[in-house]
């Protein structure tokens, strides 16, 4: 049963200190932070997580939607303890809103991140540079995917606008109501491999996943006709077979994705400013009215846009300012262990010197 699910003989080798322990392998594939459901080769159970993998998720996370696990449980019964998370393969991240430590993991384990928008007042340029610069840095293979093609009369123009900012990746406009663009998408989950969706609320992601299902099964929406957006609809992250093999990855939506230690995905989603970065006269120039600037002579002469020039810097920032705020979070832990360690060694000695 797990096969259907990508369990495969690097996964075998690598659960196989689990397998000695008596632990079973298996697959979250409805996340809920308490009781997520797992799938195994005896069904689906669900789980919760051990005492000492509860703790350990305080800093690195919980399991996600698509991990991969090795549990404990009795034959018969629905219930099983998660003891261990097996290597991710891939996973797409993002900075939790309210923290600039703690990672959130949407999706583990996936092969495609389809990056989901809507032909319509949701289409924003700026928002999809993030989203894919997150999705380059998963690992996996990023599609943007333009929903509701039926309803514009612009749809070639606006996939090529998108595809000047998707870095080389490609551009699928679809409809679910006219079939346009579905057979493409289909042949993109290939049998064994599992893709995620990503994007905002209403864009069109459970019709999606409902019309390559062939069955309404997970619920949707209208968007809202004062300004367009879509309303929220799917709560939990959840992994479905596809007909013909392959996983789908449902997500809630998401209208921001804060980067985390994502330089190789910005800088593939923004290869054209680092080329025009080499060009520059001197190695360590600002960008900022150095003569023989490249960046500079490209925004007079209109070669590259302002604003996207403008969210690169804007995206920079906040990866620099994330990456100095884990190095003070790692510095203070460091002081914390060595100063655990001092207190351990002084009560030792006081120890020793007791009759």
């Amino acid at each position: 049963m797990i096969e259907q699910y990508g369990w495969s003989d690097a996964l075998r080798q690598a659960f196989a200190p689990h397998a000695g322990a008596g632990l079973v392998p298996g697959r979250i594939i409805v996340h809920r932070r308490e009781l997520p459901l797992v799938v195994t080769e005896g069904g689906t159970l669900t789980a919760r997580l051990s005492g000492r993998l509860r703790h350990e998720a305080r800093e690195a996370g919980h399991p996600a939607a698509g991990d991969w696990v090795a549990l404990s449980a009795n034959p018969g019964e629905a219930k099983a303890v998660i003891q261990a998370v097996l290597p991710r393969r891939t996973a797409f991240v993002r900075r939790a809103a309210d923290s600039l430590q703690t990672v959130q993991v949407i999706a583990a384990n996936v092969d495609v991140v389809f990056v989901v928008s809507s032909l319509n007042a949701d289409l924003n340029p700026r928002r999809l540079e993030r989203f894919l610069a997150a999705a380059w840095q998963s690992g996996a293979q990023p599609v943007v995917v333009l929903t509701k093609a039926d309803l514009g009369d612009r749809v070639a123009e606006q996939a090529a606008a998108v595809a000047a900012v998707a870095a080389g990746c490609p551009v699928l406009p679809v409809s679910s109501r006219e079939g346009l663009g579905l057979g493409e998408l289909r042949r993109l989950i290939r049998p064994g491999e599992t893709a995620v969706l990503i994007g905002s609320s209403g864009v069109g992601k459970s019709t999606l996943v409902n019309t390559l299902l062939g069955e309404e099964r997970m619920a949707t929406q209208g968007i809202r006709e004062a300004d367009g957006r879509g309303k929220h609809t799917t709560s939990f992250r959840e992994l479905v077979l596809l007909p013909g093999g392959g996983m789908i990855l449902d997500t809630p939506g998401i209208r921001e994705v804060g980067l985390v230690e994502a330089d190789e995905g910005l800088g593939t989603v923004f290869d054209d400013i680092e080329q025009l970065s080499a060009q520059c006269r001197f190695r360590d120039c600002r960008h900022q009215g150095e003569p023989g600037c490249a960046v500079q002579a490209a925004l007079e002469d209109g070669r590259l846009d302002p604003a996207r020039w403008a969210h690169f810097r804007k995206l920079s920032e906040e990866l620099a300012v994330s990456t100095q705020s884990k190095d003070r979070v790692a510095q203070d832990a460091a002081g914390r262990r060595q100063a655990r360690m001092q207190r351990a060694y002084l009560s030792g000695k006081r120890d020793l010197k007791q009759p």
